[in-house]
């Protein structure tokens, strides 16, 4: 499976700390941010992983990251012109995946479960995360029917049929980038993941899991600090 790790955009709910860098490359606790997604996949057996940003920073993250070899992996760089959505970014690594399925992260998402099963039993369709969150309404938001089932996907709803946020970890068959390439820009002026999943729901195809344990999208001031502060307690319990 290829992993894929989304670190473009601007950044601006980090500004001014991402006056001068990618929000990225910034520090949680002790490592970049990026490097919390990476390790996902890679404790995932995921080696052959695409990292997808902007053409501003391209040169740091090749910079921090290389080839790979590092971590026992190899890395691919494709740039992403613009701010053309979570679904563009991924459909820019189809020449990459060979017909293999993807695995993808954002790179703002600080996770640590162990996601290596959900990986291996993969086959086919599209799978998602779930996590209960206070404030569902920053996140694309599940609907679930009767029996349990999701029945549609909001995308930053002013009133959310759920507490649940889908998360940016996803896993997607090969037919990911002919479903890309079927999608409309939304009203932003984006091809939005949140269609993209929605496409495989009405197909039939879309399960979904949960994370288990903490989730953060860091991508804010009070998440970065409380991502920070969450890895700082993991590091000192694995220390004792």
């Amino acid at each position: 499976m290829l992993g894929i790790i989304l670190a473009g955009g601007t950044g601006t709910r980090l500004l001014p700390l991402t006056k001068v860098t990618n929000k990225h490359l910034l520090p949680v606790y002790d490592r970049p941010m990026i490097y919390y997604p990476l390790e996902t996949l890679l404790k995932a057996g995921i080696r052959e992983i695409i990292i997808v940003t902007g053409k501003e920073h391209a040169g740091n993250f090749m910079a921090l990251l290389a080839s790979g070899s590092e971590f026992g992996a190899r890395f691919a760089y494709v740039l992403q012109e613009g701010a053309g959505g979570i679904a563009e970014a991924i459909g820019l690594a189809e020449p990459f995946a060979n017909g293999e399925s993807i695995a993808v992260i954002l790179g703002d998402n600080v996770l640590f479960d162990d996601v290596s099963r959900e990986i291996a039993d993969f086959r086919s369709g599209c799978r998602i995360f779930l996590k209960e969150v206070p404030d569902p309404e920053r996140f694309g938001v599940p609907e679930f029917g009767k029996g349990g089932d999701i029945i549609n996907i909001e995308e930053k709803p002013n009133a959310p049929k759920s507490n649940y946020a889908v998360t940016g970890f996803y896993l997607y068959d090969s037919t990911v980038f002919r479903k890309i390439g079927m999608l409309k820009p939304s009203a932003r002026g984006e091809l939005e993941v949140t269609d993209l999943n929605n496409v495989y729901l009405r197909e039939g195809k879309l399960t979904h899991g949960y994370i288990k344990g903490p989730w953060i999208d860091a991508g804010t001031i009070d998440n970065l600090l409380t991502a920070s502060n969450l890895a700082r307690e993991r590091k000192a319990k694995r220390g004792q």
